[in-house]
């Protein structure tokens, strides 16, 4: 087979690969679907870097992709839970499974030897990927291939990110930058109940893709007078539960200075930093700011069933679907004007 590989030179190349057999406790996948995620393109598609709790660059020349979903072809010895023809999502990182947060089901902060598909280990954007079975969860009926792609990274880190924030039909939600996880952050609210969803979005053909998802109840540019206009539109003061999908030290701020008294702040993109005035803005708002890493193989499995129970599909936010063999052109898109996820699928898909 041929899987996608990444040299860190902004391009993206196919390469011969055999197909692994698995091992105990291992099930072999036929990639349904493999999202792009914008910390490929962050950390390895343009340059290698590295990150706390990782010697060296955090790439390791593998097969790239860590939002994979697909369906099981072969099961080695030991596997107990699923079996041939099962559809599954696979949560992107192996951890030890032994310590405390491996435990609790924080694969993401293992403190013993974590690996990520597509970052230490062959990853999804291939025919086939070589799994362990602990690290699946259940694709249910209802959900496409797509769909499961998009929850095993960006629609579970900002579903981590609105649980943690209590988003309820008591709320009204900010979501600050509307990327792929923030269009998943809004699809999530409307699920959770939300009474708004407000988006904010600098790049007005991204706000006007976000318009056409019957998600948000507005969205907005951003810029001088953005926390007034949220104000506005919620009759509260603000939001009761914003969340920052940007990344960028604006984005964060918004998302500070929008949020209601009381209110909830959710930081889940990656990069940059965060400045904000203390007094005014954090403490006489009695703000609660909440940071969080991707979500929970629990969680994840929970996220999956909540979404049919709501009855929506992830698969909305995808603008642009590529077969393997155009990976180039999928990354060099992602990495520059998607209006929203892009996603890989096996050419016969096509």
């Amino acid at each position: 087979m041929e899987g996608v590989f990444l040299p860190g030179d902004s391009t993206a190349v196919l390469r011969g690969s055999g197909v692994p057999e698995p091992g105990h406790g291992q099930v072999l996948i036929e990639v349904g679907a493999s999202g792009i995620c914008g910390s490929d393109i962050g950390y390895i598609y343009r340059g290698y870097k590295g990150y706390r709790g990782v010697d060296g660059p955090a790439y390791r020349g593998v097969i790239a992709g860590h939002e994979p979903s697909g369906r099981i072809v072969a099961a080695g010895p030991g596997v107990r839970r699923f079996g041939v023809g099962d559809r599954v999502i696979v949560y992107h990182i192996v951890g030890c499974g032994l310590c405390d947060n491996c435990r609790r089901g924080h694969y993401i902060s293992c403190d013993s030897g974590r690996e990520s598909y597509g970052w230490q280990r062959d990853g999804g954007h291939a025919p086939y990927l070589l799994a362990e079975e602990r690290t699946c969860v259940p694709l249910p009926d209802e959900l496409s291939y797509v769909d499961g792609a998009l929850i095993a990274c960006g629609f579970g880190t900002a579903y981590e990110g609105l649980r943690r924030a209590g988003v309820s039909g008591d709320t009204d939600l900010l979501v600050v930058g509307l990327g792929p996880v923030g269009l998943a952050a809004g699809m999530i609210g409307r699920g959770m109940g939300a009474r708004k969803v407000v988006g904010v979005e600098p790049s007005e053909a991204r706000r006007a893709w976000a318009g056409t998802l019957g998600v948000f109840d507005a969205t907005l540019p951003a810029g001088d007078g953005t926390a007034e206009a949220v104000a506005d539109l919620t009759g509260r003061g603000g939001a009761g539960v914003t969340i920052d999908c940007s990344g960028t030290r604006p984005g964060r701020s918004l998302a500070l200075e929008a949020a209601a008294e009381w209110g909830h702040v959710s930081l889940v993109g990656e990069g940059g930093d965060l400045c904000t005035e203390v007094s005014d803005t954090l403490l006489h708002k009695q703000l609660t700011i909440h940071a969080s890493w991707v979500t929970s193989l629990p969680a994840m499995s929970e996220l999956a069933r909540n979404l049919v129970g709501w009855g929506l599909r992830p698969e909305k936010a995808v603008s642009d679907v590529f077969p393997l063999s155009r990976a180039d052109e999928a990354y060099a898109l992602a990495a520059g004007a998607s209006k929203g996820k892009v996603v890989l699928v096996p050419d016969a898909a096509q």
